[in-house]
This record gives C-alpha cells, structure tokens and sequence, in this order.
C-alpha cells in the first residue's frame, strides 16, 4: 500500500526536483551576497553625508588662509596680507552622536518591507595636521552600532579606518581635494567579523555661496575597493552629490542632500544604482552640542530584481562634538 502512495519519479517530476535544488542554492548564493551588501546599504544611509567628514580643517572662505580675496587691482597693488589675528587650529577632533530613526524596509528587500525602530550611535575621533599651508592630513577612526527595537538578527557594527590627505585650493573656488585609504569592517552585534572591506576613495568637492548664509556643494566621488572577505559583496562606489546649506541664525541651519551612485559588484555580474535625498535640521544648542531632526529616502535599482528596495527612515540626533 505505501508503495502505492508514493508518486513514481518520472522525467517531469526530476525535473522539477532538479530546477528546485539549482534554485535554492543559487538563491542562497545570492542571499549570502544581499545580506552583507544590505549591511553595507544601511550603514551608508543612515550616514547621509557623502563620506565620513568629522568636520573641515578650516573655514574654505578665501579670508581663512591669510590672504585677501583675489581682485583685479591684484598686479598693482601686491599681495596683501590680511591683518586679522588667526584663531589657533585645533587638529583633534572627538563627536559623538545618538541618533533614532524609525525605517520603512529593515531588510532593504523589494516587497514584504517590515519597518522597526534602530538605535545607531556613532563616535569618531580624527586628527587633521596642517602639513603645509593648504594640505591636511587626515586620520580618522570611526565606529557605528546599528540596534533594531524588535527585529534584534539585524544588529550589526561598521568601523573605519582611514588615512589621507585633503587639499584646499582657495584660488580655484575653494575646490577641495581628497585621497584616501579606508578600511571598513563589519561585524554582528556579538563582535563576530562578517565582511572587512579595503578601498581607496578619491573626491572633489566645490563649494558656491550664495550671500553670507546659503551654500551649495557639488562633488563627486570614487571609492575603488582593492581587497574584501568575503569576496561575492564586493564592489566599487561611484558618485555624484549636491549639498545645499542655509544659515537661518546663528544657531540654527538646514542642509538638503542629494545623491546618485552606481555601484558594480565584483562577482555575480550584478550593478546597483542608487539615489539618495537627505534632509535635516540642526540646532546648536553650545558651541559642543547640537540637536538634530533628520529624514532621508532611498531609493535602489539593479539588473537583479532582488536586491532592488526602496525605504524612508526618519528621527533625530544629538550630537556632542569637540575640538582640542
């Protein structure tokens, strides 16, 4: 009688079995990539800036470097120094922030989107020498904790490691120049390494005032990833941004942010494209400390249907900064 029961293994029903094993186990191939990439995602959305930048050497006004604003009375008149006390550069740098954002998509997936609450504290200390008049070194150590309210198997860390140098050009419209090597790491809330990433990142960055309170920054960025473990989520960024800044008060600003990357993957003949729009709102509260609303969306499209999402996250920060 059970032999009766079992259905006879035709060439259809191997078929099917065989179709069902190779899918699973190119899904789970696929899913081992989109989790860590996923990772790497979140860590950069819920970092609206275009790079971790814990703040400019100095201010990128023509002033700050000594000099008085080129004019055509230049070849006549000689260069003329600027005769303003200087306020003393601090190179050290040590933030802190606590951010909250609530998140549309957790698992940045393109349906079944579960929203939840995510606690992300970052903290960064850096250190900018002057190593000539308009170049800086940079060394920046920085460290985010991502702690979801319910969904706690998406807990997860992301520290960097950086090392370069940025470039002031006051005559060239303040243009700035950045060269950087950047080690990012990836572990799961109990430590554990899952992804460790090495790139070198390249950028330039154009400021254009409007008047005393409003500023627009283009820029554009690459960030050229030379080694990663595992190797399926690696990639390469490329970017393209617009930052607009408005000055309401002496404590109080609103910056608008946009960006458009493309990010080719390295195996699995995978490329992303992304758009991001940020918004936030800062008060200073001292000099030390600032609160912060902060929204962004996101947006990810892919020649693999299954790593295309789209999420909204919207909170708040406060965040402790010093100079030393």
């Amino acid at each position: 009688m059970l032999l009766r029961r079992l259905v006879p293994m035709t060439r259809r029903n191997l078929a099917i079995v065989l179709c069902f094993l190779i899918g699973t186990l190119a899904c789970d191939k696929a899913f081992g990539q989109g989790q860590t990439s996923q990772d790497v995602d979140r860590s950069q959305i819920f970092r609206s800036e275009p790079s971790i930048r814990p703040g400019e050497p100095i201010s990128q006004s023509a002033s700050a470097f000594g000099y008085a604003a080129p004019s055509a009375n230049d070849a006549d008149l000689g260069v003329q120094a600027i005769l303003k006390r200087q306020g003393e550069y601090l190179p050290f740098t040590f933030s802190a922030s606590a951010p909250y954002y609530w998140t549309s998509n957790v698992a940045l997936t393109p349906s079944g989107e579960v929203s939840d609450g995510v606690f992300a504290p970052s903290f960064v200390f850096a250190y900018q020498p002057r190593l000539v008049k308009t170049l800086y070194g940079e060394f920046i150590a920085a460290q985010q904790l991502f702690y979801y309210n319910r969904l706690g198997e998406f807990n997860f860390t992301s520290f960097d490691a950086i090392a370069g140098v940025v470039y002031y050009l006051p005559k060239y419209h303040n243009l700035t120049l950045r060269l950087r090597y950047d080690y990012n790491r990836l572990t799961d809330d109990e430590w554990n390494e899952f992804f460790a990433n090495h790139s070198i990142v390249a950028s330039a960055d154009l400021p254009v005032p409007f008047g005393r309170a409003m500023q627009l920054n283009l820029g554009a960025l690459a960030d050229l990833s030379f080694a990663a473990n595992p190797s399926a989520p690696q990639r390469s960024d490329f970017e393209l941004y617009a930052g607009y800044h408005v000055q309401f008060s002496r404590n109080f600003s609103v910056d608008a942010i946009g960006r458009l990357l493309v990010k080719p993957y390295y195996e699995g003949d995978r490329t992303d494209v992304s758009e991001l729009i940020a918004l936030s709102a800062d008060y200073r509260i001292r000099n030390w400390l600032t609160v912060s609303a902060v929204t962004n969306f996101a947006w990810n499209q892919s020649n693999h249907s299954a790593f295309e999402y789209s999420v909204a996250n919207l909170g708040g920060a406060l965040t402790l900064t010093l100079k030393f």
